[in-house]
């Protein structure tokens, strides 16, 4: 990898994935104390997914050439009032990512690294599932309008929701 500045973006995109990862996890532990295990393990499982594309990032720009090194973060928001709120979070969240991960994309096609290019290809595909996956259990959740039953049965359909590794 002979770029600087796509070095220090990719090493500003592993920070944020890991940032992300602590995102998620607030967010499994607002629906822990809410006693959502679903809702919990859908978190978890988001927590588990941004740790590994943090270290697909990580061990790319490894093998790549470039220097990897981990910087500060900001806390994660630890209050919500609805699983809504959670949810339209996680995908407001994510369409952040998208953006980042658009804007590396640039970056490598502007200093014609190809590997980075191939590499972040997984990335926009895994934005576009990223993205429905929230926006889906979203439209539910307005369906169910609050109702407690309605929350139940999303929680129980989360809850089987498994971690499949990317690395």
């Amino acid at each position: 990898m002979k770029s600087k500045k796509l070095v220090d973006a990719f090493n500003g995109q592993i920070q944020f994935e890991i940032h992300s990862a602590l995102i998620y996890k607030a967010m499994q532990a607002y629906f822990e104390a809410e006693d959502f295990p679903g809702m919990a393990n859908w978190m978890n499982i988001q927590y588990q997914e941004e740790l590994s594309h943090a270290e697909k990032l990580f061990s790319y720009l490894c093998e790549a050439g470039g220097r990897a090194k981990m910087l500060a973060m900001d806390e994660p928001c630890n209050d919500y009032s609805s699983p809504l709120e959670v949810f339209e979070a996680a995908l407001a969240h994510e369409q952040i990512v998208t953006g980042r991960i658009d804007r590396l994309m640039e970056l490598a096609q502007e200093v014609k690294d190809h590997a980075a290019q191939i590499c972040l290809q997984w990335f926009i595909t895994e934005q576009i599932e990223e993205e429905a996956n929230a926006g889906l259990i979203i439209k539910k959740l307005k369906m169910v309008e609050g109702d407690g039953r309605g929350l139940l049965m999303i929680d129980q359909e989360l809850a089987g929701r498994v971690f499949v590794p990317t690395v």
